[in-house]
């Protein structure tokens, strides 16, 4: 029996690697950076990184077993590539785990607050939460963060309506912004 879960896992990893790298990709469209206002930084690529992969698991908590272990597997890769993101940036071994469970808490508080704002279908909710977490310091000169908000509603959207089958071999598109914000 052991060995079958390893051979299934090992099974998802194309289709988590696939996924995982569509959901990457979605984060790292430049539009988000260039008109939508967030910040291209280490900092900002991790808060779109986390925003895109809420939608992801917010459409898949819905999946069927295959979907949600797929999820699971991807979310043990965003927090792998976190890790690895750390080391880069030259934190020791020492203050790794420190630096990981701070990134663990910011990305489920976010996953509260933005799933709380997509829940009650409140776009100015979203908003305020967005700005709160990518421009924490930035206070009332910050951007509003209207146009991202948009966007994540009308991504949201899309993932909703998309073919259970995209989740269960890692294809589930993630629609990019256009000039309004609103998924193309």
């Amino acid at each position: 029996m052991i060995f079958g879960l390893f051979g299934k896992k090992n099974g998802n990893r194309r289709i988590v690697e696939k996924q995982y790298a569509t959901l990457t990709k979605a984060a790292r469209h430049p539009y988000l950076y260039e008109v939508l206002d967030v910040p291209d930084t280490v900092m900002g690529r991790f808060e779109m990184l986390s925003a895109i992969l809420i939608l992801y698991f917010r459409r898949t908590r819905k999946s069927g077993t295959s979907g949600q272990e797929i999820a699971q597997e991807i979310v043990d890769a965003f927090f792998e590539d976190v890790d690895h993101s750390i080391r880069e940036l030259g934190v020791g071994d020492v203050g790794v785990p420190k630096r990981m469970k701070k990134f663990a808490g910011m990305f489920y508080g976010r996953l509260e607050s933005y799933a709380a704002a997509l829940d009650s279908g409140d776009r100015e909710a979203l908003a305020a939460a967005l700005r709160r977490n990518i421009y924490p310091e930035g206070g009332e000169t910050a951007p509003a963060m209207n146009g991202l908000a948009g966007y994540l509603f009308a991504a949201e959207a899309a993932l909703v309506a998309s073919d259970e089958d995209n989740i269960r071999i890692g294809a589930l598109p993630i629609a990019q912004p256009d000039r309004e914000g609103r998924t193309a």
